[in-house]
């Protein structure tokens, strides 16, 4: 069977849309002609992204509920129920056979609207503990497609299929050489390149261990590829060029990831899911800072099971200001060690999650 039309919501973090671009990319290799929609929230980066990949996309006038006391909080109410209604007629319009959502704020009104109007809905968890959106939706999706085992705490039992994480098929299926992965961003293959990032919007503790550790790695002739998010980005910009580092290429957001993947000898990141996942299927050494206010502390437990197989090392992000350097130059001069690294990494890697995603939505459209 072959998918016609389908509509993908999720968004906010690169944690949400590069799964939701990973599952269109499946679709569109399964059916060529389908014709995929997305819907996002207003002022998000899915709002640039993924146009940036060739899909369309909807915005929705959405946002989170803040934490901490807040007076947007009292607009909530009026932005999910306008939500809910935009959604609604989205969906009516465009008339799905699916509705599929890998969370954030869109996703949310989204799946919600497309049940409502009795479209099958299919939700992908990327995380051990799911966010806010997936577990209000659960009760009313067909398929919950998740990525670790124990989530029948939070969703039904006979909804959820173990899938994995998606990744992007550049990267899930990266052809880019060590060589060609230098030459885009300038640099010498022949050099140790670390690559340090902090997330689609960066990481104050990764940013702030990234430039402190720059000097002992120009000292060591450390090549460094370096994502700061745009907050950081001038800041960092400032300090490379009043440093004359030469082989320090900073930049808010890497588009080509296969192309620093490919030439890095090292990741430094945060421990998401996403990130988790790509580095498995990668084959990388990774050192991983996970972000200690993630929802019960899950970026930790990520962290904590690629650590406990040596499938990565894990770096505190109390301690990644002043650590991270010394931890980068030691790895990179013990290739035994990196070499461990890796093969315990791939060891841990689930392959081809979007295309078994894809197979539960024909499945489903089937039933």
């Amino acid at each position: 069977m072959k998918l016609e039309r389908v509509i993908i919501s999720g968004g906010g973090t690169g944690g949400h849309i590069f799964p939701a671009l990973a599952i269109a990319e499946a679709i569109r290799q399964n059916s060529p002609g389908a014709d995929i929609l997305f819907v996002g929230a207003n002022g998000r980066m899915e709002m640039e992204k993924v146009p940036a990949a060739g899909y369309r996309i909807v915005g929705l006038d959405i946002t989170g509920i803040r934490r901490s006391l807040s007076l947007s909080n009292l607009a909530f109410p009026f932005r999910l129920l306008t939500s809910i209604g935009k959604a609604r007629r989205v969906v009516r319009e465009f008339n799905p056979q699916v509705v599929v959502g890998t969370g954030g704020f869109a996703s949310g009104p989204t799946l919600y609207a497309a049940s409502g109007l009795g479209i099958p809905t299919v939700i992908q968890e990327q995380n051990s503990f799911p966010g806010i959106t997936n577990k209000w939706l659960a009760k009313r999706a067909a398929r919950i497609c998740v990525a670790y085992p124990g989530l029948e705490a939070f969703f039904p039992k006979e909804k959820i299929k173990m899938t994995g994480n998606p990744v992007r098929h550049s990267i899930e299926h990266n052809k880019t050489t060590r060589a060609e992965g230098a030459a885009h961003f300038s640099l010498d293959p022949a050099k140790k390149t670390v690559f340090i990032y902090g997330g689609s919007l960066g990481a104050l503790n990764v940013n702030h261990g990234a430039m402190n550790a720059l000097e002992s790695l120009a000292a060591q002739d450390i090549q460094v590829i370096w994502q700061t998010g745009t907050g950081y980005l001038e800041k960092a910009l400032a300090y490379v060029a009043a440093k004359s580092f030469a082989s320090v290429r900073v930049t808010a957001f890497v588009e080509r990831m296969d192309a620093a993947y490919a030439c890095a000898d090292l990741v430094v990141c945060r421990a998401g899911a996403i990130s988790v996942s790509e580095i498995c299927i990668g084959k990388l050494a990774a050192v991983l800072v996970p972000l200690p206010t993630a929802a019960e502390d899950h970026q930790t437990k990520n962290a904590q099971a690629l650590a406990g197989r040596d499938a990565a090392v894990l770096l505190s992000n109390a301690e990644a200001p002043e650590k991270m350097g010394a931890l980068i130059t030691g790895l990179l001069a013990d290739e035994a060690r990196l070499k461990k690294l890796r093969t315990g990494a791939s060891a841990m890697a689930v392959h081809r999650s979007a295309e078994m995603i894809v197979a539960e939505i024909i499945q489903l459209i089937q039933a």
